[in-house]
C-alpha cells in the first residue's frame, strides 16, 4: 500500500481549495439529475470552435464525488478554440453501477456539435471510463488522455482500492467487458499520465493496462510524473498540470 506524504496531500488540499467555476451552460443529455454536462467557453467568443475536451471526474465511481472539483481545470482549459464539457454521469449510490454508469459515457462520448478533435480526458476512475471509452464506446472522440486511471479493474480490486470500490461498480462478478485492461486496443492515440507517489491508484494500475494494450499491438503511452501525487496534474496552477497542458497542445 503506497502511505500518502506531503506532496500528495498538499495536492488535495491544493484542487479542493481552489474556488469553484460556473460553466457557460449545462445541458442534459437524459432525464436523471446526473445526466448533464457543462460547458465552458471563453467569455464572447465567437471564433470557430478547434477542440473539444471532455472531462470525466474520479471519485471511485461513487454517489458522494461529483464533477464540481474539476470545474477550476475545466475553466482553465477552455480559451480561444476550444470548448470544455465537464460531464457528470450516474455513480453508485445514485442509479449507476454496471451497466448504467458506462451507458451514461457511451452518451457523453457521441455528444453532438463536437469539432474534428475531441479529447476524452478522465481522472481515476474518470480515467477508467475514458479508457473504456476508447475501446468500447468512441462516439466522436478523436483522442484520450487518462490521469491516474483505475485502469486495472483485477489488479485494483485485488488491491481493496476505494474500499472495494471495483465490486460496488460491478458486483461480484470480473466482468471483463467494463476493464478496460481485458478490452481491445483503442484506435485512437491514448496517454496515460500517472504520478509515481499516487497513494489512491497506484502507479503498478496503469502499468498493468499498459502492458496489456501493448501486447495487443496497441499504442498506448505512458508517461511516469516522478513525485507526483493523485492530483496534481488535474489541479491548475501546479506544475504537474503544465503535463496534461502539453498533451493537450494547449
Amino acid at each position: 500500500m503506497t502511505v500518502p506524504g506531503p506532496g500528495a496531500e498538499a495536492e488535495e488540499r491544493a484542487l479542493m481549495a481552489l474556488p469553484y467555476e460556473p460553466p457557460s451552460t449545462t445541458v442534459a443529455y437524459g432525464e436523471h439529475p446526473s445526466q448533464v454536462v457543462d460547458f465552458y467557453r471563453p467569455a464572447g467568443a465567437t471564433g470557430p470552435r478547434e477542440l473539444r475536451v471532455t472531462l470525466l471526474h474520479g471519485g471511485f465511481w461513487r454517489e458522494a464525488y461529483d464533477r464540481r472539483h474539476l470545474a477550476p481545470l475545466a475553466a482553465a482549459l477552455a480559451g480561444p478554440g476550444v470548448e470544455v464539457a465537464l460531464a457528470e454521469y450516474r455513480r453508485v449510490g445514485g442509479g449507476g453501477g454496471l451497466p448504467a454508469t458506462f451507458e451514461d459515457v457511451a452518451r457523453i462520448t457521441a455528444l453532438p456539435g463536437a469539432p474534428a478533435r475531441h479529447v476524452l480526458v478522465g481522472h481515476s476512475a474518470g480515467g477508467h471510463l475514458a479508457l473504456w471509452a476508447a475501446s468500447a464506446a468512441p462516439g466522436s472522440v478523436t483522442e484520450v488522455v487518462a490521469v491516474a486511471p483505475v485502469a486495472d479493474l483485477r489488479r485494483a480490486r485485488a488491491l481493496g482500492l476505494g474500499n472495494g470500490a471495483v465490486t460496488a461498480l460491478l458486483g461480484p462478478g470480473e466482468h471483463p467487458e467494463a476493464d478496460p485492461s481485458r478490452l481491445s486496443p483503442p484506435r485512437m492515440p491514448v496517454t496515460v499520465l500517472h504520478g509515481t507517489a499516487d497513494p489512491d491508484v497506484p502507479l503498478s494500475v496503469s502499468g498493468g493496462y499498459v502492458s496489456a494494450m501493448r501486447g495487443c499491438g496497441g499504442g498506448v503511452v505512458l508517461r511516469a510524473l516522478r513525485g507526483v501525487g493523485h492530483f496534481g496534474a488535474v489541479t491548475p496552477g501546479v506544475s504537474a498540470c503544465g503535463e496534461l497542458l502539453g498533451v493537450l497542445g494547449l
